[in-house]
C-alpha cells in the first residue's frame, strides 16, 4: 500500500493507492442504519445512519440514499480509477457527506467515473434537476454545477459529458422528451422517448430507456448525439430498469414480461433473452461467455448465455421469507462484478455470493451487521 500522489489519477493527498480492487458491500436497513463489510478479508465496519431511505444507488464509490425529502451522500472510502487501459485503486476512511434537499423521491443518475463527471438528481414533486460535482464529492463538499426548474413529474437526469441529459414532461405529466444541455443548461439537441424510464451509463454512452426502444447519448464534449434504438417489431413490454457489470458495453433490462432485454450499446441491437418464469432483478455480466445474471420470482439465481439464450444454470429457491413479503420483495438486489453476482434476501438477513461462471454455485453466504433492506457494491 502506498500514499497516492497522482491527482490525474483519481488519487487525492493522504489516500492510500493498493494493489487491487478494495470490494465492499454496503446495507442499508430500513431505519437508515448502514454498514459495510470488505469481502476481502471479512472485516466489518459502521457507517453513518441515514433518514429511511426509499432506494439507494451507488457509482461504486459514493452511497446515494434517497428519502421523500432529499438525497444523503456517504462516501464509502473506496473506489476504482478506470484510466481505460488500466485501473487503480484507492482506500480512505468512510464518511457522511451530507444532504441534497429537494422536495419528492429523487432518481438518482450516476456516470462512469466517481472522481470526475457529475451525478444526476431529479426531484420528481418539484421538477428541480440537480447536477452534483463528482471531484468535489471527493473532497468531502456537495457542490450543484447545474439546477434546473422544469415542470414537476418523474424523470430523470442523467450526465453526459460536460452537461447532462434531462426529460421533459408531456401535457399528460408523463416524461415523454429528452434534451440534451450544456454545462450552463443551454439546450443543444432533443429526441423524443415515450414513457421514459430507466438509466445506465457505459463505456460507449448513457441508455435511457423509452416505451418504443432507448435513446443512446455521445458526446465528444461539447456535441451530444442522441440515437434512437427501436425494439424489434412485435417487442415484449419495454424495459424500465437497467443493469450490467459497471464500463461493459451490454446492459440487461427488465419490464414486465417474462424473460430480459439486452442492449449493446456497441452495436445499437437489442435482443430478447426468454427466462423460465418472470424476474426480479437481472444483470448483463457480459465477459467472454456472454453471462447474463437473474433473480427469478422462485427465488432461484439463474445464469444464461448472452448468445445461446439457454439457461446454463440454476440455483435452488433461496428467499422464501422475502417472498413472502409484500414488502420486501421488491427490495430483492442484483449487482454482478467480473467473478461474483450478490443477491440480497433482506428477510433472511444474509446477501448470497453467487460464482456465476461456476455452475452457479453459493460461494459464501454473507451477513452483515445491518439488514440489507437496500444494497450495493462499492470499491469498484
Amino acid at each position: 500500500m502506498s500514499e497516492s500522489t497522482q491527482p490525474e489519477h483519481g488519487g487525492i493527498p493522504g489516500v492510500a493507492e493498493v494493489a487491487e480492487p478494495q470490494l465492499h458491500l454496503v446495507a442499508v436497513d430500513a431505519t437508515g442504519e448502514a454498514s459495510m463489510l470488505d469481502l476481502l478479508n471479512g472485516t466489518e465496519a459502521q457507517l453513518e445512519s441515514v433518514q429511511p431511505p426509499v432506494h439507494v444507488t451507488s457509482d461504486g464509490r459514493y452511497i446515494f440514499a434517497a428519502n421523500t425529502n432529499g438525497v444523503e451522500i456517504i462516501d464509502s472510502g473506496v473506489w476504482t480509477w478506470d484510466h481505460v487501459d488500466h485501473f487503480h485503486y484507492y482506500r480512505a476512511e468512510p464518511a457522511a457527506l451530507g444532504t441534497v434537499a429537494g422536495e419528492g423521491t429523487a432518481t438518482v443518475a450516476t456516470g462512469l467515473l466517481s472522481t470526475a463527471g457529475t451525478t444526476g438528481m431529479f426531484f420528481p414533486s418539484s421538477g428541480s434537476a440537480v447536477l452534483i460535482d463528482n471531484a468535489a464529492l471527493s473532497d468531502g463538499t456537495i457542490s450543484e454545477t447545474l439546477r434546473l426548474e422544469v415542470a414537476p413529474h418523474a424523470g430523470l437526469i442523467a450526465p453526459l459529458g460536460d452537461g447532462a441529459v434531462v426529460t421533459e414532461a408531456d401535457e399528460s405529466g408523463t416524461a415523454a422528451r429528452l434534451r440534451a444541455i450544456g454545462a450552463n443548461g443551454t439546450e443543444s439537441t432533443t429526441a423524443q422517448c415515450p414513457a421514459a424510464a430507466g438509466t445506465i451509463t457505459t463505456r460507449v454512452g448513457l441508455v435511457i430507456g423509452c416505451a418504443d426502444g432507448a435513446v443512446i447519448a455521445t458526446s465528444d464534449g461539447a456535441t451530444p448525439v442522441l440515437v434512437h434504438v427501436p425494439y424489434p417489431e412485435g417487442a415484449a413490454a419495454p424495459a424500465t430498469a437497467f443493469d450490467a457489470r459497471k464500463g461493459r458495453p451490454t446492459v440487461a433490462g427488465i419490464g414486465t414480461d417474462t424473460g430480459v432485454w439486452l442492449l449493446n450499446t456497441r452495436e445499437r441491437e437489442w435482443d430478447w433473452v426468454p427466462t423460465a418464469i418472470p424476474v426480479l432483478a437481472a444483470a448483463a455480466v457480459d465477459d467472454n461467455a456472454g453471462h447474463v445474471v437473474v433473480v427469478g420470482t422462485d427465488g432461484t439465481v439463474q445464469v444464461y448465455g448472452e448468445s445461446t439464450k439457454e439457461r446454463m444454470a440454476t440455483t435452488k429457491p433461496l428467499m422464501p421469507k422475502t417472498l413472502a413479503s409484500p414488502e420486501l420483495t421488491g427490495k430483492v438486489k442484483l449487482t454482478v462484478d467480473g467473478e461474483r453476482a450478490y443477491v440480497s434476501a433482506p428477510a433472511e438477513g444474509v446477501v448470497f455470493e453467487i460464482a456465476y461462471a461456476d455452475g452457479a454455485r453459493i460461494a459464501r453466504t454473507l451477513k452483515l451487521p445491518t439488514q440489507p433492506v437496500h444494497l450495493v457494491e462499492t470499491g469498484r
